[in-house]
């Protein structure tokens, strides 16, 4: 596929000694209004060097560009050189690369020999799977996808939260006031109604407190009974979390959690002593960050037990020596930001220098139309409970608007998880906001459910038609004038680079919106064109374009970790 940016920056290399040719692909903008073309040159930097007012630098350039063949105009608009792409080049190049590319279309090797790591989901073993695990969970997903799209090797790391004081408060739960037949019956459940127990008991009695510090100090010096305890929870947590999983689509290369790092910590700790990082602090040891604008970051208890930062070092050293990750992403609610600037800097200060390839990813808070959630007061909405409930309902919607599909369960369960799915990663992650079914589920406007339709339209197209396989040799693309198709095309163009902007930000919702964007130009393209026409040279070009579209469409869903239904 032709890159236009970088050879618009050829053409202009030879025009423009003073600056080189990374400078001007640098500095090439695409407008927001397409009216200004497709892509922009400023000219202001120029100025000085030439001597010249920028309005008038902008009318010398575009004097030089006219006649060339990638070009259909260029204008000079103030101090703006405004380049219009031959549409009739851009219509052969973005089919026939979509074509050839078929499934690959939007990827590349730029990660070529890279390793990525990503930890996201990461859920607490013994306690719900709720609605808020799923920001981590699909954006990680998403991430996972985009840099696997760009050839990186990506390790997908679920870091379960399978180790800690709440394990000491599980246990002691279970033992005062549990049974387990009520466990093996429905873990999860059981398990929070135990922890929530443990809370309302431990404000009247806070000798609990004690006790759970005391059961955790046994598990992790490894007493038999807490061990065994430990893992039986651990075990049936995996069970309704991969049911979850399996729904989602979502797969991981490794589940080492906190507990996997247990033996490893002696020798983190051990270190940081022999480098004079540890300070004794009223019973624990910490490392001083206040002269870096950080809290200071204990690192182990009074009773010797371990902390959640502690095992994050023996983690990321780990990873380090089995990986040698090119980048060590983290995706975690963005009220730990302080524990991963405490993180990166204790990486530096023990004298690492691949501290700057960990990057933390993140993201807004979700909570309740009625309050905050809260898994020590039991007030939760399982994430299972949620995507059963848009596959319920989207069912109900493909039954009474009298759809047409061959397995209405399936198609259900692709529409109704990837409008959660979709919804989660329209907005940018950064954002906080209060879950409603109402809006989760709502499939008008912007949403996944509409995409998935207009991929299914352009399937039908095609069925239509007839057409089993195009003959790119035999279409006229000058049958491809109108704006609506020079939009598509342009639309179906943008995607690679699309695609790249996404993980350069860590951000899975410059792909959503892009996505959306397809759709509409598709429709648009539907609405003001007549496809099936009776030019039967004309129809092969139109329907050459519908092809185009519908795997650009795919292939961004798919990036996103949502399915394209073949029918709707």
């Amino acid at each position: 596929m032709i890159n236009y940016k970088q050879e618009i920056a050829k053409i202009l290399d030879d025009k423009l000694v003073d600056l080189s040719l990374e400078e001007i692909e640098n500095m090439l903008e695409i407008p927001a209004d397409s009216k200004m073309g497709d892509f922009a040159f400023p000219c202001f930097k120029l100025a000085r060097t030439l001597r010249k007012a920028p309005p008038l630098i902008a009318k010398d350039i575009v004097a030089q560009l006219e006649g060339n063949a990638l070009f259909e105009k260029v204008e000079a608009v103030n101090a703006y050189v405004n380049m219009f792409i031959s549409k009739e080049m851009l219509l052969k190049n973005t089919v026939e690369s979509t074509f050839e590319m078929g499934a690959d279309f939007g990827k590349s090797q730029i990660g070529e020999g890279k390793t990525v790591v990503i930890d996201y989901s990461s859920p607490n073993i013994a306690k719900p799977f709720h609605i808020g695990h799923i920001r981590s969970t699909v954006i990680g997903n998403a991430l996972y996808k985009i840099y696997d799209a760009l050839g990186y090797d990506v390790v997908r790391i679920n870091h379960l939260g399978d180790y800690g004081t709440q394990f000491g408060k599980m246990i002691c739960a279970y033992r005062k006031w549990g049974n387990k037949e009520d466990v093996e019956r429905e873990p999860i459940k059981t398990l929070l109604s135990y922890y929530t127990k443990f809370h309302e008991e431990a404000e009247k009695d806070p000798s609990l407190d004690d006790e759970a510090r005391d059961i955790f100090a046994a598990l992790e010096n490894g007493a038999k009974e807490e061990v065994a305890l430990w893992q039986w929870f651990r075990d049936e947590s995996l069970k309704e979390f991969n049911r979850v999983y399996e729904m989602l689509d979502i797969s991981f290369d490794s589940y080492n959690g906190e507990s996997f790092y247990s033996d490893k910590m002696p020798a983190v700790i051990q270190e940081l002593r022999d480098k004079a990082l540890l300070v004794p602090s009223q019973g624990t040891e910490i490392v001083e960050l206040e002269q870096f604008g950080l809290t200071d970051a204990p690192i182990v208890k009074a009773n010797g037990s371990s902390l959640y930062i502690t095992r994050d070092i023996a983690a990321a050293i780990y990873r380090k020596n089995t990986y040698d990750f090119y980048k060590d992403i983290y995706v975690v609610a963005s009220q730990q930001n302080l524990h991963f600037q405490q993180l990166k800097k204790i990486i530096e200060l023990m004298g690492y220098d691949w501290a700057d390839k960990i990057e933390h990813v993140p993201f807004g808070l979700v909570s309740l139309e009625e309050g905050t959630m809260s898994t020590r007061h039991g007030r939760v909405v399982f994430l299972e409970d949620v995507l059963n409930h848009a596959v319920d309902k989207t069912r109900e919607i493909i039954k009474d608007k009298g759809v047409v599909t061959e397995n209405i369960d399936e198609t259900a369960a692709m529409v109704g998880i990837g409008a959660v799915v979709f919804n989660e990663l329209s907005n940018n992650r950064i954002k906080d906001y209060v879950f409603s079914y109402d809006k989760v589920l709502n499939f008008d406007g912007e949403t996944g459910p509409y995409v998935q339709y207009t991929h299914a339209r352009a399937l039908s197209v095609l069925r239509k038609a007839g057409v089993e396989d195009i003959d790119l040799s035999k279409i006229d693309y000058s049958y491809l004038k109108g704006e609506a198709a020079t939009n598509l095309a342009m639309d179906i163009y943008k995607l690679p680079e699309v695609i790249v902007e996404a993980a350069s930000k860590n951000e899975p919702s410059v792909v959503t919106r892009h996505v959306v964007d397809l759709a509409q130009s598709f429709n648009k393209f539907y609405h003001d064109e007549h496809i099936l026409v009776e030019n039967e040279d004309e129809k092969l070009a139109k329907l050459a374009l519908v092809k185009a579209g519908q795997i650009a469409i795919k292939n961004g869903l798919n990036i996103l970790g949502v399915k394209a239904p073949e029918k709707m």
